[in-house]
């Protein structure tokens, strides 16, 4: 994760902030603070899709994997903002989620990010052929039980 965002990045800082102060952030301001929502949500995206549990298209291209964090970040929006006991200002979701996608665009346009991150959860050819052979075992005993 260091390596995407490292410790000192405000996303990292944000997410660090919520996850240490989670059971005073929320009633501290009368508003949500919306810069900590949307970089808490790009660190808290980038850190889903690292670990790849709950992954089950895997992305061939930046715009389905950026489609993916996008998606990741939103549902760590939401989280917060459920979680929070102050409300976000007029326009405030909307401030946050695009705060959030320019966080992820700019760590994707950073380097080589975007294909280390699609090449992340590819199969190797060693897992892609035990994959197969597990299928043609698959079938061969769906056959035998017919």
């Amino acid at each position: 994760m260091d390596r995407l965002l490292a410790p000192h990045t405000p996303e990292a800082t944000a997410h660090n902030h919520l996850s240490e102060n989670s059971y005073s952030w929320e009633s501290d301001t009368p508003s949500v603070d919306e810069s900590l929502i949307s970089g808490c949500a790009s660190y808290r995206a980038f850190d889903r899709y690292l670990s790849g549990n709950d992954l089950f298209l895997l992305p061939r291209t930046r715009s389905e994997l950026e489609s993916i964090l996008r998606r990741y970040a939103y549902d760590a929006i939401h989280n917060a903002i459920a979680r929070s006991r102050s409300q976000l200002q007029t326009g405030g979701y909307s401030r946050v989620c695009h705060l959030a996608e320019e966080s992820i665009r700019a760590v994707l346009n950073t380097s080589d990010n975007v294909e280390i991150l699609l090449a992340l959860h590819q199969p190797t050819p060693e897992s892609a052929s035990h994959e197969g052979e597990d299928a043609n075992n698959d079938n061969r005993i769906a056959t035998r039980l017919k």
